[in-house]
C-alpha cells in the first residue's frame, strides 16, 4: 500500500480524501494557491505545498507544478479528486511519466470517454443507445447549423470535452442558434481549453439517471446502482438521490448492465459515473456520457452500499482486485444529497462572495456533512462556490427526506449568501415528496421555490429583537449587583421605561419598542402587542417564547449584522444607527454595476448606441461562468469603463446607460 499521497485539487473533495487516506494509515500532502493557503484542506493535511497564484490555470491546472510537489514530497501516488485534472489524460500520462500511480482510469479510457462526441459514437458501435444528434467533426458554424435543423428544435448545445453546465446551451429557434453557438464555444474553451461541440436533440421533461460502476486491473467491473440527478439549476445538480425513486427492478438492472457494458467498452479501470438520460415515462434510458471520475454526489452511493469508493480507488490503484462482486452489493435504503452553494438564487443563481462569518452545520448522528470550509473563511471568487454537501439517510425515501429537512432546518450561515432556503423549499415541494421530478423541476415550480416576497415572521422579529436584549446585562467590570449596570431600562421609582430597538430587513427599517416586565418583555411589533421571552441556550441557539407558544430556533451575529433561521427559512436584519441619515434609493441612476469580481471576456455595446431593455451589453465570466450584464431600461450608452480582459470588482461602475433622446 501507498506511504504517502499527493491530493491534486482542493476543499471539500480535499478534505474528502484526506479522511479515508488518513483512516487507511496513508500519510497526505495537499497543494494549494495563494487563495487557499489558510484552507481547511491544507491545514488537515500532512504536509502542505505551494503550486501558484490563485486562478487555477496557474495552480490547480498547472501539471508541472503539482508533479514536482509530489516528487519533492515523497509521494508514491496523486487523487485528483473531481474537477480540475481530473479527467486529464495528459496530467495522467505525466504522473506515470514522473513515476507516480494517478489514482484513476487509464489515459486511453479517459480519451476514448473524455470526448462526448467520441464517446457516443463507441457507445453506438457496443449497441448502448444514445441520444439523438450530432457529434461529428465538423465544427463550423454553417455546418453546425444545418445539422440543429435536421435534429429539429429545440437542440442542446454542449462542450464536447467537459461537463458541469459550462459550455451548454438550450437553443429554441433557428435565430437564436448563432450567438448560443458562439457563447458555448467560448465558455468551453475558458473551461477545458477546447471549443469543439456536440449537439443532441432537447427531450422535453427529462431525467437525469447515472450509474456508479468500478473496475479493477483483473478486468473484474460491477455497478454500485444508480443515483437520480434531476434536479437542477443552469444545467448544473443540485439535489441527487440513490436510489432513483420510481425506477423498476428489470430497469434498474437493465440501466446496470448498460453502464457496465459502457465503462467494459473502454477496457476501465477505477471509479467512473456512466450518465443517463431518461424519458419522462422513464422508459428509454439514452447514453449521455461517462465521467472518468468520482462524482461530486458519491456519498448518497455510499450511503446505501456501505462502501468507501476512495478506498475503492487507492486499492484499485494499488493492483488490488475489487473488494466485492456483483452479487455482494447491497442495496440498502435511501439517501439524498444537497448541495449549498455561496449563490444567490434570487438573482439567478449569481455566485456569491464574502467571509463566513458565521457557521453552523447539522451534527453528524443526523447528516453527513463533507465540507471543505470552517467559520471565518473566505469564499473568493477564483473556484466552485460550492460550500459543503449535506447527505441524508434513511430506511426509505420518506425517511431520508424527513432527515434532510432536519438538517437543512439546523444549518445556518452568515456573511455569505447561500442557496439554503431554496434547497429546503426543494426538499419541503409536494412533487418532490411524491418523486415527481425532472430536469424541469425547478424552472415549473419556480414561483413556489424563488417567492417574490415573503412576509416578515413575527416570531423571526421577535427572535432578532430578544436577541439583543439578551445580550449580557452587565458592562465589563460593572458591580453586578448595582440596579445602575442594568439595560432593561429600569429607573428609580417609576415603571420600567420603553427600549427602542432599531433594525434594517431588507429595505425596511424597523422600530420595536419593548418594555420589561414579569417574566420578560412587551414587545410591540408593527400593530401587534404581545409578551415574549427567551433564553439563549448553551449550544448557541435561542429557546424563544411568544404569547406562551416556544419556539427553538438559531441566531448568528457579526458586527451589526444578524440572522434569524426558522423552519429551513433565514431572516437577514442589521442594526442601525437611529440619528444617521436614512438610507436613500440607489444613487447609481443609469449606471451599471460588477455583481461579483470577475473579468470581463466579452463587450457588446459602444458609447452612442442605442439599446433596449434586456440587451446584453456586457459579458462576465466569474467563478468558472459566464454572466451577462444586460440593459435594465430601454437607452443610450454613454461611456463604457472596461474592456474584453479587464477584471472588475465587485460593485465597479461599468457602463453608464443616459435615456434616449427623443426624436
Amino acid at each position: 500500500m501507498f506511504s504517502k499521497l499527493l491530493i491534486a485539487n482542493r476543499g471539500e473533495i480535499a478534505c474528502r480524501v484526506i479522511r479515508t487516506a488518513r483512516r487507511m494509515g496513508i500519510a497526505t500532502v495537499a497543494v494549494y494557491s495563494d487563495a487557499d493557503a489558510n484552507a481547511l484542506h491544507v491545514a488537515m493535511a500532512d504536509e502542505a505545498r505551494r503550486i501558484g497564484p490563485p486562478p487555477a490555470r496557474e495552480s490547480y491546472l498547472n501539471i508541472a507544478a503539482i508533479i514536482e510537489a509530489a516528487s519533492a514530497s515523497g509521494a508514491e501516488a496523486i487523487h485528483p479528486g473531481y474537477g480540475f485534472l481530473s479527467e486529464n489524460a495528459d496530467f495522467a500520462e505525466a504522473c506515470a511519466k514522473a513515476g507516480l500511480v494517478f489514482i484513476g482510469p487509464p489515459a486511453a479510457a479517459i480519451r476514448a470517454m473524455g470526448s462526448k462526441a467520441a464517446a457516443k459514437a463507441l457507445m453506438e458501435a457496443h449497441r448502448v443507445p444514445v441520444v439523438p444528434g450530432y457529434h461529428g467533426e465538423a465544427q463550423d458554424a454553417a455546418s453546425l447549423a444545418a445539422e440543429a435543423e435536421r435534429i429539429g428544435y429545440p437542440v442542446l448545445i454542449k462542450a464536447s470535452a467537459g461537463g458541469g453546465g459550462r459550455g451548454m446551451r438550450i437553443v429554441t429557434r433557428a435565430d437564436e442558434f448563432a450567438r448560443a453557438l458562439i457563447g458555448a464555444k467560448r465558455e468551453a474553451a475558458g473551461a477545458f481549453g477546447d471549443d469543439r461541440i456536440l449537439l443532441e436533440r432537447y427531450l422535453e421533461r427529462p431525467r437525469h439517471i447515472e450509474v456508479q460502476v468500478f473496475g479493477d486491473t483483473q478486468g473484474n467491473i460491477v455497478h454500485l446502482w444508480e443515483r437520480d440527478c434531476s434536479i437542477q439549476r443552469r444545467h448544473q445538480k443540485i439535489v441527487e438521490e440513490a436510489p432513483a425513486p420510481g425506477l423498476g427492478k428489470r430497469e434498474r438492472n437493465k440501466l446496470g448492465e448498460m453502464a457496465v457494458a459502457a465503462a467494459r467498452a473502454v477496457g476501465y479501470v477505477g471509479a467512473g459515473t456512466v450518465e443517463f438520460i431518461a424519458e419522462h415515462d422513464g422508459n428509454n434510458f439514452y447514453f449521455m456520457e461517462m465521467n472518468t471520475r468520482l462524482q461530486v454526489e458519491h456519498p448518497v452511493t455510499e450511503a446505501i452500499t456501505g462502501a468507501d469508493l476512495v478506498e475503492w480507488q487507492i486499492r484499485v490503484a494499488n493492483g488490488e482486485a475489487l473488494p466485492l462482486r456483483q452479487d455482494a452489493i447491497a442495496l440498502n435504503g435511501h439517501a439524498i444529497e444537497v448541495r449549498l452553494y455561496a449563490e444567490n438564487p434570487e438573482r439567478g443563481f449569481l455566485p456569491a462572495t464574502g467571509t463566513l462569518h458565521g457557521l453552523h452545520l447539522p451534527d453528524a448522528d443526523l447528516a453527513r456533512v463533507d465540507t471543505g470550509v470552517r467559520q471565518g473563511d473566505a469564499v473568493t471568487p477564483f473556484y466552485d462556490p460550492m460550500l459543503a454537501k449535506i447527505i441524508a439517510w434513511g430506511d426509505d425515501r420518506d425517511a431520508a427526506r424527513a432527515r434532510l429537512q432536519r438538517a437543512l432546518a439546523e444549518t445556518a450561515i452568515l456573511g455569505v449568501t447561500t442557496n439554503l432556503a431554496f434547497l429546503h423549499r426543494i426538499i419541503a415541494a409536494p412533487d418532490f415528496a411524491a418523486g415527481a421530478i425532472d430536469t424541469g423541476f425547478i424552472e415549473r415550480h419556480h414561483d413556489a421555490l424563488l417567492p417574490s416576497a415573503r412576509a416578515l415572521p413575527d416570531v423571526a422579529l421577535a427572535a432578532a429583537v430578544l436577541w439583543r436584549l439578551a445580550e449580557p446585562q452587565l458592562a465589563s467590570g460593572a458591580d453586578r449587583f448595582s440596579p445602575w449596570a442594568r439595560r432593561d431600562g429600569w429607573l428609580l421609582n417609576l415603571p420600567p421605561a420603553p427600549v427602542s430597538l432599531h433594525l434594517r430587513h431588507g429595505a425596511d427599517d424597523l422600530t420595536v419598542d419593548a418594555v420589561a416586565e414579569r417574566g420578560g418583555w412587551h414587545l410591540r411589533l408593527g400593530d401587534r402587542d404581545c409578551h415574549a421571552s427567551a433564553e439563549r441556550l448553551p449550544d448557541g441557539r435561542l429557546s424563544l417564547t411568544l404569547d406562551g407558544a416556544r419556539t427553538t430556533l438559531r441566531v448568528l451575529e457579526h458586527d451589526r449584522a444578524l440572522a434569524v433561521f426558522v423552519e429551513g427559512e433565514s431572516w437577514r436584519f442589521a442594526a442601525v444607527d437611529p440619528l444617521a441619515p436614512p438610507a436613500g434609493a440607489d444613487i447609481s441612476g443609469g449606471r451599471l454595476t460588477a455583481p461579483m469580481p470577475g473579468r470581463v471576456i466579452q463587450l457588446l455595446v459602444a458609447p452612442g448606441e442605442v439599446v433596449r431593455r434586456g440587451q446584453a451589453m456586457m459579458v462576465i465570466e466569474a467563478m468558472k461562468m459566464e454572466h451577462t450584464i444586460a440593459a435594465p431600461r430601454d437607452g443610450v450608452v454613454q461611456a463604457v469603463h472596461y474592456a474584453a480582459g479587464d477584471p472588475v470588482e465587485e460593485g465597479a461602475e461599468l457602463i453608464e446607460l443616459a435615456a434616449e433622446k427623443p426624436a
